[in-house]
């Protein structure tokens, strides 16, 4: 009894979840989208907010209907969801990746030569390097139609006993093939961002200890930001590699069959999603505004001068 409580309890945080997601998600299209139509432009930086929105949003309702189609319906095959959820996760990978090379490219004070050049020219190529993230979604997505096409295939011809040993062997194959396809199309993106935030924290360290080695009265409140930039980057750090390894380990279906085990990790990664996105939100100042405005009815006026030039929040 205490199994089927706990998967009804895991259930319901999920889907909770999943509706903080959609709602974060949608909430960053507006105001990005209408800033976009009002002004007729918009920065690299919020290009990739956007399609990161854009995709969790496909991807958050690709897995809500994927888990409960194939949880109610567990002798079918939800190979075009399936599809669905996969190009919207290899896609969110790398616009992960992306923010974050560009944010350390930015922020990052490197002198190195290859630094220099890449913060003069990494804002131009960002709308070319959305449509890169996409195309190499798209063609890696091909692989996983064909393999979902061909295990469609192999399960319709169960029913006939003298096959039943070479179907087995076949889809053994298929899934060593998943494994391997999903460690080559996930792992890439996933070493530019772990990449990118060691050398931005390893930046922020650098920083933090050149302004406590010249720091005056204030020194604490100069270090401030600094410090926090730093565990956030740490945890998120930490978060991020945690829904890799899951992600890895559910392709291997030792967590993916629907059992209370595995609603509590979704409940977990998807925690960490809403957590991941309500820090993009409060790091953005539109983003900010509309969220206390919306939620907290507070119209917060910012005096010229309180801001300094230059300073920004660090968002991954």
């Amino acid at each position: 009894m205490i199994p089927v409580q706990l998967t009804v309890f895991c259930i319901v945080i999920y889907v909770l979840e999943s509706l903080a997601i959609i709602v974060q998600s949608s909430l960053i299209v507006a105001v990005l989208g209408r800033e976009w139509v009002q002004v007729k432009r918009m920065s690299p930086v919020e290009m990739i907010l956007l399609s990161l929105s854009s995709c969790r949003f496909c991807l958050q309702w690709s897995s809500v209907l994927y888990n409960f189609c194939s949880y109610f319906n567990p002798d079918w095959v939800f190979w075009y969801i399936g599809i669905i959820w996969e190009f919207t996760n290899t896609l969110s990978f790398w616009l992960t990746s992306l923010l974050t090379i560009v944010y350390c490219v930015k922020i990052s004070s490197f002198t190195h030569p290859v630094f220099l050049w890449l913060r003069w020219r990494i804002l131009r190529l960002v709308p070319r390097l959305l449509l890169g993230c996409l195309l190499t979604s798209c063609v890696t997505i091909i692989f996983s139609a064909i393999r979902n096409h061909i295990n469609v295939k192999l399960m319709s011809m169960k029913h006939f006993p003298r096959n039943n040993t070479v179907i087995e062997k076949l889809q053994t194959v298929l899934q060593n093939f998943l494994l391997s396809q999903q460690l080559v199309v996930l792992t890439i993106p996933f070493l530019l961002f772990v990449a990118s935030t060691i050398m931005l924290i390893s930046s922020l360290s650098q920083h933090m200890g050149q302004m406590q080695h010249h720091r005056t009265g204030d020194g604490n409140l100069s270090t401030k930001a600094p410090s926090t930039a730093l565990r956030s980057l740490a945890v998120f750090l930490v978060f991020f590699t945690s829904y890799f390894l899951t992600i890895l380990v559910s392709a291997i279906n030792s967590l993916y069959e629907k059992t209370y085990w595995f609603w509590m990790w979704e409940s977990i990664i998807y925690a960490i999603v809403s957590v991941h996105f309500t820090s993009l939100m409060l790091s953005n100042p539109k983003l900010k505004k509309v969220l206390k405005v919306r939620c907290w009815g507070q119209r917060m006026p910012e005096a010229p001068g309180t801001r300094p030039p230059g300073q920004m929040g660090v968002c991954i």
